[in-house]
């Protein structure tokens, strides 16, 4: 038995969670990949995986071995890159989850330079607001907005984001109610993001810092903040989203800041990994570069 390869195929098929993706993702059939994990629990004499029709699980044998296996596996990566390339010379691929605005507005001009600097990488970009499990689905970096939750991951701050509430001088013009104070809200057309935990509670802080919420009426909503975005330009009510979404749209004036006295909190953005001793020289390359870059500018800043 290729004691090695096999610890390298147990790595990933805990790491995706399934035989399956592991098998895909090495390139090789699943019975090979489940034969292999096999013969090393046969090696060891000791089960390191419950398998059931649903789902994998790590014994108390198979958890503390994974963690030795894992960090052998790092390590050897690790070793056979500084050997085979520097930071000039990065190579592979590298797949990246990000949120649509964000990703296509602020992180592509960031990647574009990162390629041209390093042609032998090849990129893997999959831009999407649901949220995506980094580890599960196999990606070796993602950008996060607000709290990382996942206890697996190390997060490097980039930058911030704020939240906006605003509307369109149209809008605004006809209005017969007041905006002076975030309660004030409850008698507009507010504009409701659905991915959010409570879609119709927005926060803010007053001008003594402390946190005030409003449950805004639930009219027009989307899964999409650009859709609201537009929405709103067209005059049918009150955004309330990041900076990053609407700062094209307020420096414009197809869109105008109200309540300005009551200050959204502000959500971190940051370049989120698995956890690892050892970072593959490409993915720390690259989240050197980001947050080199974001720190002289971020131009979706409005303050």
């Amino acid at each position: 038995m290729d004691t090695l390869a096999a610890l390298q195929t147990f790595v990933k098929v805990v790491e995706l969670g399934s035989f399956a993706r592991a098998a895909d993702r090495l390139e090789r059939s699943t019975s090979a990949v489940s034969r292999q994990v096999a013969d090393l629990e046969a090696h060891l004499g000791a089960r390191l995986l419950q398998r059931t029709t649903r789902r994998l699980s790590l014994t108390d044998a198979g958890q503390a071995f994974f963690e030795r296996a894992a960090q052998v596996v790092a390590d050897l990566a690790e070793a056979e890159a500084s050997v085979r390339s520097t930071a000039a010379d990065l190579r592979g691929r590298l797949r990246i989850n990000c949120g649509v605005t964000f990703g296509v507005r602020y992180l592509a001009p960031a990647l574009a330079q990162f390629a041209r600097r390093h042609p032998a990488i090849e990129l893997d970009l999959d831009l999407s607001d649901r949220r995506v499990d980094l580890v599960e689905e196999g990606f070796d970096l993602g950008i996060r907005i607000g709290p990382v939750l996942h206890q697996g991951l190390i997060a490097r701050r980039l930058g911030g984001s704020r939240m906006v509430c605003c509307a369109a001088p149209d809008y605004l013009a006809s209005a017969r109610e007041p905006l002076q104070h975030p309660a004030d809200l409850a008698h507009h057309h507010c504009l409701s993001y659905t991915q959010l935990a409570v879609p119709n509670t927005w926060r803010f802080r007053d001008p003594s810092d402390e946190p005030v919420d409003v449950r805004v009426p639930l009219g027009h909503r989307a899964n999409n903040g650009r859709m609201l975005v537009a929405l709103a330009v067209a005059g049918l009510g009150i955004a309330f989203e990041p900076d990053f979404i609407v700062a094209p749209e307020i420096q414009s004036g197809r869109l105008v800041k109200i309540l300005s006295h009551y200050r959204p909190e502000e959500a971190v953005i940051s370049a989120v990994y698995p956890s690892r001793r050892h970072l593959s020289a490409k993915v720390r390359q690259l989240v050197d570069d980001l947050a080199a870059q974001f720190a002289q500018a971020a131009p979706w800043r409005i303050d």
